[in-house]
């Protein structure tokens, strides 16, 4: 695990958002990823048989969300754990898994996913991670995939989901603050273009280099519409990381002169009733070969 710290007691991190004590941040991504999981149908939409699994790890958990909801969903899964480099994500984390009867089961641990997983080989049948864009540089993914792998057991599913294009939009303000934070992701190393951002391309060669089996992809198309509950949550998600952003994009490039115009007309634009946003994200899935001979 990483020792350096920021101003605010959290260990050092290469998420686009470092202040991640911010109260904002935690309900944002708390609420994205209730979002995302409704949007795609729930936590494992796309595997055939769910019930197959006994011990899941969810890599940059952050509250807890996901994996709460699989150990609703799917009580035959005896181990859960989830992983995230702050401390304040993974204390709302535990707390939510109290609340909901779930400690038993679930576990959270503060851990680096940049260093070596603090787990044996061979520990999990299903390994989780969704929106790792957000931290690792390209750099960053043949090591961690190195590393997810060892803690897999021989057949086990590795399951990547991540957002592959800008939000398309009835909205112009939020399709130009979209493509200046992909392109800044570009130029901070978080994406290997500027658009799209091939990650799930990449994750999938350099998997298939591993010698793993059955790589599959699903598209998820999540819309969202003005008037709606759903809508609603897009619009509150939306507000929130754009202004939480800033000191990021500032870190990395000049901001337009008129980039608080531009944010304030996304504002105006959400109000309109013909409102419309489709956010694309891909699932990635596949199996760890069974080593020769075994």
């Amino acid at each position: 695990m990483s020792t350096s710290a920021n101003l605010n007691g959290e260990p050092a991190s290469t998420y686009f958002v470092q202040d991640r004590s911010n109260k904002d941040e935690l309900h944002r991504v708390r609420l994205q990823d209730q979002m995302f999981t409704r949007g795609m149908g729930g936590t494992l939409s796309e595997q055939q048989d769910p019930t197959i699994f006994t011990s899941v790890l969810d890599i940059g958990c952050g509250t807890g969300g996901w994996l709460l909801e699989v150990a609703k969903t799917y009580p035959t899964i005896s181990l859960l754990t989830g992983i995230d480099i702050s401390g304040k994500m993974l204390a709302y984390a535990r707390k939510e898994a109290e609340s909901q009867k779930l400690a038993d089961r679930v576990r959270f641990y503060q851990m680096d996913a940049l260093q070596t997983l603090d787990f044996p080989n061979a520990h999990f049948d299903l390994v989780n991670q969704r929106s790792g864009g957000s931290y690792l540089r390209t750099w960053d993914w043949p090591k961690l995939l190195e590393e997810i792998l060892r803690v897999m057991r021989p057949g086990g599913t590795i399951r990547l989901t991540e957002v592959e294009e800008p939000i398309e939009s009835t909205s112009d303000a939020l399709t130009t603050l979209d493509h200046l934070f992909f392109q800044v992701l570009y130029q901070a190393g978080h994406f290997f273009a500027s658009s799209p951002t091939g990650l799930i391309d990449k994750a999938a060669y350099i998997l298939n280099q591993y010698g793993t089996q059955d790589i599959q992809t699903r598209v998820h198309t999540l819309q969202y519409r003005a008037g709606t509950a759903e809508g609603r949550h897009f619009i509150e998600d939306m507000k929130l990381i754009h202004q939480t952003l800033t000191p990021f994009l500032s870190r990395w490039t000049r901001l337009p002169a008129d980039h608080q115009e531009t944010y304030q007309q996304m504002l105006k634009d959400f109000q309109q009733p013909d409102f419309l946003a489709n956010w694309k994200l891909v699932t990635l899935w596949c199996h760890k070969a069974y080593e020769k001979n075994a």
